[in-house]
């Protein structure tokens, strides 16, 4: 059965953000005009491809594995077989990726007035190291409880006041700052770290670089199940098989020496046998004159790194430009996964269908569907399947770094990691919604859709930072991330976040991400064709997206485009 469009709206609609003179240049945008690419985005096509990057064959689709080669094999013989061009201007379809894999074995334990703690990995703990050299030791480190580790000027807050840190092991919380409201202490101060919503304090990579510049020996969050946003299994999967990073040329002897994890549990016997109440220290890390406490012991680590230096890559093709042929709009989508693990038994591969064999079959299907305009868009569209969104977006972030072409050239960046496989939604959920001016071109495809705009339910769990999109918008580059909506047509209120519960709980990051039989893939098949919209409309509007003001990647954006205007 192929999906028919739902719910399409033909009016012609202009786009937002435009002055009253910018609209009156700006080209009139029918539904019509767009039909032939958003026929061609179907579920068939979808479960299609998701069906084939998530079997057995693609092992994972691990960086640095056969799984890749195979991948990257598929994804190249795609996009030539839609007459896509290149994306690398050195004539090749991807873009090398160098990396160092560190592959690290820790012992670790906590001595707290005398009493000996030793810890179990991974089921207690995991610890590593980002810098690429054989051994790392800490020995008899002081152990100090720093609250959430953050440093934030714009809130006057400082977890470490006067502390002086260096050469300490210092244990901290997970997510950000929980600030009470003055008004109603039930809820959350909005001015102070967004309230619910993480902030970028609030993620792990921030908790270690802040770690670094601290000159702590070693750095460990306190795992919660609820503030992560995933139980410790997500944690102890990633971090205790081999890691990467991108090779650098100092090695990253500044990083923090470790970095690790412990889970709750053993967070509480420390400081029992500190003697700190660490409910108590808890609800004092959320206040403003919060001050470092000494745990009364030590910590040694040892981890023996094996190390390997690897090429992994991202996948690239282009649609040139009628236009403005220089000019770019960057979706992404990423094609690696977790591979497979020799030391389980059973099943041992992670297909990682949903997460997200099922959103590289997005972006071929978007490929696909901008090849079928009856003329090719008037701005270029680049099509970009990176690596190592798993080991830290490294895929992405080598590519923000060192783009193929300029940033100041790119108008925008839409990710897609994972579809909808449960049906169709009246919403459509946006993570970050409110940061650019993405927001109105989005709102005005979806309303064609007769769908409305909702905000990211859960924004506590920092799915902004958690996904490709997040190194482009750390460069300046105006990004958009959707999720599936939450309304789901003919389900019950609650269906939503039962399914998403049950997805995070029972497959995320493990070996039962397969396709299953019960999938419906109507509403994925509305998101690309969804996304498609945003991509096309960008291609013809005037004005390019811009970050709202106070918008933390705003200042990094209006910076490049000072020292690179456009042309009028």
């Amino acid at each position: 059965m192929r999906t028919n469009l739902p719910r399409w709206t033909a009016v012609p609609l202009l786009v937002a953000g435009c002055t009253a003179q910018d609209a009156a240049r700006e080209a009139v945008i029918t539904v019509e005009e767009m039909q032939p690419a958003l026929t061609s985005i179907t579920a068939e096509d979808i479960l299609r491809r998701t069906t084939t990057l998530g079997s057995d064959e693609y092992e994972g689709r691990a960086p640095a594995s056969p799984g890749e080669d195979r991948t990257v094999a598929y994804l190249t013989k795609e996009f030539q077989a839609l007459g896509l061009e290149p994306g690398n201007p050195d004539g090749t379809y991807v873009q090398n990726v160098p990396l160092v894999g560190l592959t690290a074995t820790a012992n670790a334990a906590f001595t707290v007035n005398g009493r000996r703690i030793a810890l179990t990995g991974p089921t207690d703990y995991v610890a590593w190291t980002r810098r690429a050299q054989p051994e790392v030791d800490v020995t008899g480190s002081d152990l100090v409880f720093v609250g959430y580790g953050v440093v934030a000027p714009e809130f006057g807050w400082d977890d470490y006041k006067d502390v002086d840190v260096t050469g300490k092991t210092i244990v901290m919380l997970v997510n950000d700052p929980p600030v009470p409201s003055a008004a109603d202490p039930t809820q959350l101060d909005t001015a102070v770290f967004r309230g619910k919503a993480m902030t970028y304090y609030g993620r792990w990579t921030y908790k270690y670089e802040i770690a670094a510049a601290k000159g702590a020996a070693a750095a460990v969050i306190i795992h919660e199940t609820g503030p992560a946003g995933y139980p410790f299994t997500v944690v102890n999967q990633r971090w205790g098989r081999e890691e990467f990073d991108i090779k650098a040329p100092d090695n990253h002897a500044g990083a923090v020496a470790v970095q690790a994890w412990i889970t709750e549990p053993v967070a509480r016997t420390v400081f029992q046998a500190a003697g700190v109440d660490f409910d108590a220290q808890k609800q004092a890390a959320a206040r403003k004159d919060f001050r470092p406490v000494a745990l009364n012991g030590t910590a040694d680590f040892a981890i023996r790194n094996q190390m390997r230096e690897v090429s992994s890559r991202n996948v690239v093709a282009k649609l040139t430009g009628s236009k403005h042929p220089d000019e770019f709009i960057v979706y992404t989508s990423h094609w690696d996964h977790l591979g497979k693990d020799p030391n389980l038994k059973g099943d041992q591969i992670f297909n990682g269908a949903l997460d997200n064999a099922s959103g590289v079959a997005a972006l071929l299907e978007l490929a696909e569907a901008f090849t079928k305009l009856p003329q090719p868009p008037e701005r270029s569209i680049l099509f970009n399947s990176v690596t190592c969104e798993e080991k830290g977006l490294l895929g992405a972030k080598y590519y923000a770094e060192n783009p193929l072409y300029p940033l100041t050239k790119t108008l925008a960046n839409i990710n897609m990691d994972g579809v909808n496989q449960w049906g169709r939604t009246s919403d459509v959920v946006v993570i970050g919604l409110g940061n650019s001016t993405l927001d109105d071109v989005l709102a005005e495809a979806a309303a064609t859709q007769q769908r409305t705009l909702k905000p990211d339910a859960e924004p506590e769990k920092g799915f902004y930072y958690r996904s490709d999109h997040f190194e482009f918008a750390k460069q300046g580059v105006p990004a958009l991330y959707t999720d599936e909506g939450t309304d789901f047509i003919g389900k019950p209120a609650g269906y939503a976040q039962e399914k998403r519960d049950y997805y995070t709980a029972n497959d995320y990051h493990k070996v039962s991400d397969e396709v299953r039989p019960d999938w419906d893939l109507s509403g994925a098949v509305e998101d690309t064709q969804l996304l498609f919209q945003v991509g096309y409309r960008l291609t013809r509007r005037n004005v390019w997206p811009e970050w709202r003001p106070g918008v933390e990647f705003k200042a990094r954006r209006d910076s490049l485009m000072a020292a690179n205007p456009k042309p009028e």
